[in-house]
């Protein structure tokens, strides 16, 4: 990773918050893609915004973004977008959606942002370093035992039924009353930040959880697939972050998964 690639980051937040404030609580268009899933226009803007600055300054790294698809590199590194993600979220004017913008080096996530660019909060993780939110250090929480962690994950309706059945298996053994559904990306945010505890996703994909491992681990605090395994470009997208890593062990054997 060069030094000017956190300040280059944080750019291509400043950017596609600029896109995205205009639409917020305001007039829009949306449609369903493929998969169902609802992409507005300031979605589209706000990647379009990342990547004209990707084009000019890093020309031969490859890009990954949700709605721009990929373009090739030759320099083994990837810039990995997420222009919204929350989009729901931002449709229903929840501000707890995210710009997610990751960095992967070889395939392995090295810097991550979460920006909110409407509460103006902005986690940096770098591998090897501190996590910040505006600039200050933040730190996870330890949690002694599952039965004190607050679960936390973006929806029912995102597991299929096997993961599902799988995922209550785990809350069923946490403090299930304090469990939160919805936040997306912010969810990792606050648990970066000290404020949950375990945040437990299946079915995701690149752009999804990139950006969240520098910021959760640079904060303490771990992530990995449902195997316990780290999280790369090829992780098939069942994911586990942890506050307290020590729980890792209880938190798999609670999923009890075969993936």
């Amino acid at each position: 990773m060069r030094p000017a690639d956190l300040q280059l980051a944080q750019r291509l937040a400043d950017a596609a918050g600029a896109a995205i404030r205009p639409f917020f609580r305001s007039s829009f268009n949306h449609e369903a893609k493929a998969d169902s899933t609802p992409v507005t226009e300031a979605d589209r803007a706000a990647e379009a915004a990342i990547r004209a600055i990707l084009d000019a300054e890093c020309p031969s790294d490859a890009i990954i973004g949700e709605e721009y698809g990929e373009k090739s590199g030759t320099s083994g590194r990837s810039w990995i977008i997420d222009p919204i993600d929350g989009t729901v979220s931002f449709m229903a004017g929840r501000p707890i959606f995210g710009t997610l913008v990751a960095l992967l080096v070889d395939g392995w996530p090295v810097m991550g942002v979460i920006d909110q660019c409407i509460s103006g909060e902005r986690w940096l993780g770098v591998t090897g370093q501190g996590t910040t939110l505006n600039g200050k250090a933040v730190s996870t929480r330890s949690c002694a035992e599952l039965a004190q962690a607050a679960l936390a994950s973006s929806g029912p309706q995102y597991f299929t039924q096997h993961d599902g059945d799988h995922f209550m298996s785990l809350a069923a053994k946490t403090a299930h009353k304090r469990m939160l559904f919805g936040g997306d990306c912010y969810n990792y945010a606050l648990l970066a930040s000290g404020h949950i505890d375990i945040v437990v996703e299946s079915g995701l994909k690149l752009h999804d959880f990139a950006a969240l491992v520098p910021v959760v681990e640079g904060a303490g605090g771990m992530m990995c697939d449902w195997n316990g395994e780290p999280l790369h470009a090829a992780s098939e997208g069942h994911v586990i972050a942890l506050g307290d890593p020590a729980r890792l062990d209880d938190v798999v054997e609670a999923l009890a998964c075969n993936h």
